[in-house]
């Protein structure tokens, strides 16, 4: 702590916190690509129903039915309960998602045996888990942007989206070792994953969200939040902490002048900014990231990889996608939110055509996997962070909440879609899948270049000034 009272310390170590939401985001939605496929053969062998195509897309998506709950309401409980509070609800639900994954029958089906009961148990606790997520993708980025000072809150919105990407490379690793600890041979192993494999990476998340819900108790609410409650002398003490005692006084004035409008209807600044934030998370999910992320090891196996170099390959994209993840961390607050997102939607578009053209002329191996590389990097250097950069920043302070669960629901309705229709229009056709994908991510760079402001550098309460423009 400096003689302004200011403490980086204090700063990092609330960020650091709350970014731990962000790897549970990521660890609880990337835990399905080591475990979908067992899933697939243990629901096969049920006796009271079939199993189809249909059903797995839902199983491996079901979790995101959850996070558009979780987003819809996460409006409501930052605005009602708090920003804190609202962590430490989604910490809960990540426990008992994990938990209930690990053991579906609850104590009340038969343990081990397939079944239609069982199969909505499992999808019931996975949905648990999505809407723990869906709260936390709103709110771990909304408690850092109001938490931060305006200078470097792209970077520490951003190392949220890098705790999300690490936490899935986490799991990817996870997955690896669990899988590869159960047997010797490949065929035994797959057995074993489909008796115990599968429950095992879904239990390796509780130890994180456990941490995690703990944690969340020893960081403090937002400012804003207590300004709005009419909490202004507590305001001020954790602004003088992250700020210095003259620049946080400034800052409270500033959210003060600005709080008074606080029951200001959605729409008081007009229709575009509502449209231009569901637009954002509609084209980071529709240019098919998470079809890569969720089905990576069936992806690579059906470029000719086998079992366990598919799931080598799947932890070798993680750490690509950490990589350029960082890239985006340390060059968001100097070039800006609009170049970096137009740069990564040609990249994806090059990449998606690249593999489109190979699945045409079924032409497997090294290549696809050297342009799936390229797609992930594109997307993890641009879209990824900057996405939910935008989303925590760009909304007015007073229709923040609202807004912010609005395109969040967005995101996740378009990433349920997304997914979940994958193994079908992959049987259709793998290239023309691809394709659409790339179109996708051509019409990305469009929207960003005409329709997206320029937010670097401004202040939450400028945003107010931005839209009425």
């Amino acid at each position: 702590m400096n003689s302004t009272g200011q403490s980086k310390a204090y700063l990092f170590s609330i960020v650091l916190i709350a970014i731990i939401g962000g790897l549970l985001f990521g660890y609880d939605t990337a835990v399905i690509s080591g475990a979908e496929q067992a899933l697939d053969r243990f629901f096969r062998l049920a006796p009271d129903f079939t199993y189809t195509k249909l059903l797995h897309g839902f199983t491996a998506s079901s979790a995101l039915i959850g996070c558009v709950i979780g987003g819809a309401i996460s409006g409501f409980l930052a605005s009602s309960v708090g920003r804190k509070k609202s962590l430490l609800i989604a910490g809960m639900l990540f426990f008992v998602s994990a938990v209930g994954s690990w053991r579906p029958e609850s104590g009340i089906l038969p343990y081990g045996e397939p079944s239609l009961p069982l199969l909505v148990a499992f999808n019931f606790y996975r949905i648990i888990g999505g809407i723990g997520v869906g709260l936390a993708s709103a709110i771990c980025p909304m408690y850092i942007a109001e938490i931060s000072p305006a200078k470097i809150r792209g970077t520490l919105v951003s190392c949220n989206q890098f705790a999300i990407i690490f936490g899935m490379l986490v799991v990817y690793f996870v997955n690896y070792l669990i899988r590869n600890s159960l047997a010797e041979t490949q065929e035994a192993i797959q057995a074993a994953m489909v008796e115990i494999g599968w429950r095992r990476m879904f239990l390796s998340e509780a130890f994180p969200a456990g941490a995690f819900f703990l944690l969340v108790f020893l960081v403090p609410e937002t400012p804003r939040f207590l300004v709005m409650k009419g909490k202004e002398q507590s305001a001020m003490s954790i602004l003088t902490r992250i700020n210095g005692k003259e620049e946080g006084s400034r800052v409270l004035n500033e959210i003060k002048d600005n709080i008074v409008e606080k029951k200001e209807k959605l729409l008081s600044y007009g229709i575009k900014v509502i449209i231009v934030g569901a637009l954002l998370s509609f084209f980071q999910q529709a240019i098919g990231i998470n079809v890569v992320l969720y089905y990576a090891p069936r992806i690579f196996e059906n470029l000719g990889a086998s079992g366990d170099s598919s799931m080598i390959q799947t932890v070798v994209m993680g750490v690509v996608n950490i990589i350029f993840t960082l890239v985006a961390i340390f060059t968001v607050d100097k070039f800006g939110r609009k170049p970096l997102l137009i740069i990564g939607s040609v990249g994806m578009l090059v990449g998606m055509l690249a593999l489109a053209m190979f699945s045409f002329l079924d032409l497997i191996g090294v290549g696809a996997l050297v342009f799936i590389i390229i797609y992930t990097a594109s997307f993890m250097m641009s879209w990824g962070p900057i996405c939910w950069v935008l989303i925590s920043e760009i909304f007015p302070n007073t229709i923040r909440s609202q807004a912010v669960a609005i395109a969040v629901s967005t995101q996740w309705i378009s990433n349920f879609l997304v997914s979940s229709t994958f193994p079908s229009l992959s049987e259709w056709s793998v290239g023309g899948t691809y394709l659409i994908y790339a179109i996708m991510s051509l019409l990305s760079a469009v929207f960003v270049w005409k329709f997206v402001p320029e937010t670097k550098g401004k202040s939450l309460e400028e945003m107010s000034k931005l839209w009425k423009k």
